[in-house]
């Protein structure tokens, strides 16, 4: 059958001249075949450019499927069988969201998001999505987060679940149920991505595929053969993330990657372009980004209408009308539809005038047609050098009936009535009689029947049952000892930043012949401010196209090259991108049975401010990895200003359960804390992830004293804080802490108190005030739970009970950073703060720390200040200081300037 209608619409000027050029096009595409007749349309558009026509681009096609009919790849399965499958997770689906509202429950669901994609999910369960196997690594599927019932109603039938299960739907906390959304923290075996909060499904799912293709180019393992599915709503295609990185997808050739649009029109309060069409739209951004793009608009039962539409006017009516009017169709019902669709034109109602309303409100969407779907997926899964976007227009609440099918509130409905549950019921012949229908039971044929042992068929067929989740690797690299990093345990004869000393960890980490392999360097285009360009020569950069040109630097020794196996990934200017690519890196252990070591740097204010949500879903899914917070520090990084300047990030790090940050002042605490995250993640293989700082001043490095006095400052620094340097004899004694490059202001303010004003001063370097936060908040919660035993006693506090005085901490963070630790200040203690609160601003690193009120006068003030307060001097000693030290009383509070 030509796919090209047989005369043109009724408005065109000259019809015959028209269909002498149909008929040629046709010839061609007979005889020779759709690239030839591509090639002459692309040369007949040129050679009208160059004459001077004006032909604007457009990336859109019609308003219908890509796919036509006689070139459908059919589905060998069955598809009455197929057909039970789906109607009875559309039950349990529905069932589960009932009961978990049922009473005082109100616990939330959606019925309606899995009722538009059930029948998307059903076919790539039974043909296309495969398991972790012995001969295939398994497909990735990042599911559409609203959708999880029909997951779980799925996983029901496969006997993965069970119905007490079910019904403890979004009951987490006694571990009887099963959660609300992915989330691969409350279920570890089960979930492997998390993507309800909407557009990070997207973003992770292209970083993902083109993880895989890095781990192949590099020989670490085989992925050739391996998917990955990103299903997502058409509402949430407006977040920023969904197709922020689609042009990379295209760049890199991830024709691994099928990106799957629920187009069913609708967002949370109303349509999703009411007054357009998205599909046309995403269509466009797709297509002009260089994806291959699969339209699945129209069910089997509009193929004999476009069969008789001789004058394109059905063509014609579909692109005019609006996504409103299409959802308005399907919140009605046949009769309304004839009226205002077919209606638009006497010639279609004449089409469907033997038609019932009936007949009529059967005409489906392209994403609730098994066999339209199956046709898109096998043209998706052998598409070639590009990534496949499908866009599925479906129905949200299909099958909900009058309480919920294509209404606007359709998102929210999370109960159901008698009358509709008895039509719900009847629409899918769901075999529960009437007297049992109140009880909302589940439903799960016998094992023997036919349904079921083909459902077991399919999934065994495809390697087993998803989702599923791998909690550990199978094998690790060995960790190095800490000796490994002797290059910066020593003391320094020069000045070195610690930037530089993780230059000199990770350079040590590459050579080594155990874990060389598994490091991944990542950088947001800022390797050259780190000071790793030395890196790119000696490891080269992953580019899947390898190296086509000269570098201008080539006759340099670290000049920049590309390579199809090179180790760094070099993402550019996208910090969500880095992001996602360290992510897929941090969960490789688990989604590829290869543990990888990610270290992903990037300018500290640009990471957990700008990625938050990310890092959120990084804990979630398990992570293992280190983050380098580089040029960190609100006073460090003098001269870059106010959008530069991180005072916070420590605080934003601290509310990730499951990551572990530290602030260290040297070398040889950065290397002590890398060893000891590498045993944790490596090793133990433990479910956490480190962000680090690490700053771009200069100065002379201590070294880690050798024997037992080494051995315990390395446990204090991985405790959160050790004795750096004990203070004088003096009568009068405080006890200050510091962290980052403040702390050298703390040493030095220790020198000042010991010579200006006779007072001793013990020196601690406290590179984790979160870690010591953390540890005493579990040893006062385990003294309430236990009264009647002994209280253990937090580690702050037993550092300090022994040493005189009151505390003063300073950081190059804001004030809440240290103020984490107060509760566990030893009783009868002053305890003052001093922090960089306030906006950033360019200056010198001086002028700064006199600013933010952390340099060694203000430190030095507030030691006295402290012991003024406590009894122990009288106030007017910390008056003189101020006239000492030449500080400004009346100068503004930083954070109000």
């Amino acid at each position: 059958m030509s796919a090209l209608p047989e005369s043109p619409a009724a408005n065109d000027p000259d019809s015959l001249e028209t269909r002498e050029w149909l008929d040629a096009l046709e010839a061609v595409l007979e005889r020779e075949g759709p690239q030839r007749a591509h090639d002459l349309l692309d040369k007949l558009t040129e050679q009208a450019r160059r004459s001077g026509a004006f032909i604007p681009f457009s990336a859109n096609t019609a308003y219908v499927n890509t796919i036509p009919p006689h070139l459908e790849e059919r589905s060998p399965g069955d598809h009455a069988l197929e057909d039970r499958i789906r109607a009875f997770c559309r039950w349990n689906a529905m069932v589960m969201v009932a009961k978990a509202n049922k009473g005082d429950g109100e616990l939330g669901g959606h019925i309606a998001s899995f009722a538009s994609v059930g029948t998307l999910f059903g076919i790539g369960q039974n043909h296309f999505w495969h398991a972790p196997s012995a001969d295939h690594g398994g497909d990735l599927i990042l599911f559409q987060g609203h959708s999880s019932p029909g997951i779980y109603a799925r996983g029901l039938l496969e006997g993965r679940f069970t119905e007490e299960q079910l019904v403890n739907f979004r009951r987490d906390v006694d571990g009887k149920g099963v959660t609300s959304y992915p989330h691969p923290w409350l279920m570890p075996d089960y979930w492997q991505f998390p993507t309800v909060s909407m557009g990070l499904g997207p973003i992770q799912g292209i970083y993902q595929a083109r993880f895989l293709k890095y781990l192949h180019a590099r020989g670490l393992a085989n992925t050739e053969n391996r998917k990955v599915w990103v299903f997502c709503g058409d509402g949430e295609m407006d977040e920023p993330e969904s197709m922020g990185a689609i042009g990379m997808a295209a760049r890199e050739k991830l024709d691994n990657l099928i990106f799957v649009v629920n187009c069913n029109l609708q967002r949370l309060d109303g349509p999703v372009r009411g007054n357009g069409k998205i599909i046309q739209e995403l269509e466009g951004g797709f297509r002009g980004a260089g994806w291959n793009v699969i339209k699945l608009i129209w069910g089997s039962y509009w193929d004999p209408l476009f069969a008789r539409d001789k004058d394109g006017i059905l063509r014609q009516v579909m692109e005019e009308t609006v996504d409103g009017e299409y959802q308005n169709y399907k919140a009605n019902d046949g009769a309304y539809v004839r009226k205002y669709f077919f209606g638009k034109h006497p010639k279609l109602l004449e089409m469907v005038s033997r038609m019932s309303d009936e007949d009529i409100w059967r005409l489906n969407r392209g994403g609730h047609d098994p066999h339209k779907i199956y046709a898109a997926y096998a043209a998706a899964v052998k598409h070639k050098g590009q990534p496949t976007v499908i866009l599925a227009k479906t129905v949200k609440g299909y099958g909900m009936g009058k309480i919920g099918e294509a209404k606007m509130a359709t998102h929210q409905q999370k109960k159901m009535d008698l009358e509709s549950i008895r039509a719900f019921r009847d629409r899918f012949n769901i075999p529960i009689p009437d007297d049992k229908l109140e009880e909302l039971p589940f439903y799960v044929p016998p094992a023997d029947s036919p349904v079921m042992k083909y459902l077991h068929e399919r999934r065994q067929a495809l390697g087993g049952f998803l989702p599923q989740r791998r909690r550990k690797a199978d094998t690790v690299p060995e960790v190095p000892p800490l000796s490994a990093f002797d290059a910066v345990l020593k003391a320094t004869d020069r000045e070195i930043s610690t930037t530089m000393a993780f230059v000199r960890i990770l350079t040590a980490l590459l050579r080594d012949k155990s874990i060389g392999r598994h490091v991944v360097p990542i950088v947001p285009d800022e390797a050259r401010t780190f000071g790793m360009e030395g890196m790119f020569r000696q490891l080269g950069i992953y580019s899947s196209e390898g190296q086509k040109y000269e570098p201008v630097d080539k006759d340099q020794v670290m000049y920049y090259r590309e390579d199809k196996a090179g180790q760094i990934l070099e993402e550019g200017i996208t910090e969500a991108g880095a992001f996602c690519s360290w992510i897929a890196a941090a969960t490789s252990y688990s989604v590829n049975n290869v543990a990888m070591v990610p270290f992903y740097i990037f300018y500290s204010m640009f990471g957990l401010q700008r990625v938050g949500d990310l890092a959120w879903a990084a804990g979630d899914q398990r992570s293992r990895g280190f983050l380098l917070g580089g040029t960190a520090g609100r006073t460090t990084l003098n001269g870059e200003g106010l959008q530069h300047e991180d005072g916070h990030s420590h605080v934003l790090a601290s509310l990730v359960p499951n990551c572990v940050s530290y602030d260290p002042t040297f070398a040889y605490e950065l290397a002590v804390i890398v060893q000891d995250g590498l045993r944790r993640m490596l090793t133990e293989q433990q479910d956490v992830y480190y962000y680090i700082t690490v700053m771009n001043e200069n100065y002379v490095h201590p070294g880690l004293p050798a024997g037992a006095e080494g051995a315990a400052m390395a446990e204090g620094i991985l405790k959160g804080m050790y004795l750096f340097k004990p203070g004088g004899g003096h009568k009068l004694r405080v006890q200050l802490l510091g962290s980052g490059t403040i702390l050298r202001e703390v040493i030095a303010a220790a020198e000042l108190l010991e010579a200006d004003w006779k007072v001793s001063a013990d020196v601690w370097s406290a590179p984790s005030f979160s870690v010591l936060r953390r540890e005493g908040l579990e040893a006062d919660r385990w003294n309430m739970l236990h009264p009647e035993q002994a209280p253990r006693v937090p580690y702050v506090t037993q550092c300090l009970a022994g040493r005189d005085g009151p505390v003063v901490a300073a950081s190059d963070y804001v004030k809440t950073f240290a103020d984490q630790i107060r509760a566990f200040i030893p009783a009868g203690r002053e305890y003052r703060v001093l922090g960089t609160d306030g906006f950033g601003r360019s200056d010198t690193r001086g002028k700064l720390r006199y600013f933010f009120e952390v340099n060694r006068h203000w430190i030095t003030l507030a030691a006295l200040k402290a012991l003024a307060d406590q009894g122990e001097v009288k106030p007017a000693l910390a008056a003189q200081a101020i006239r000492k030290y030449g500080l400004d009383p009346n100068k503004p509070n930083p954070v109000t300037v």
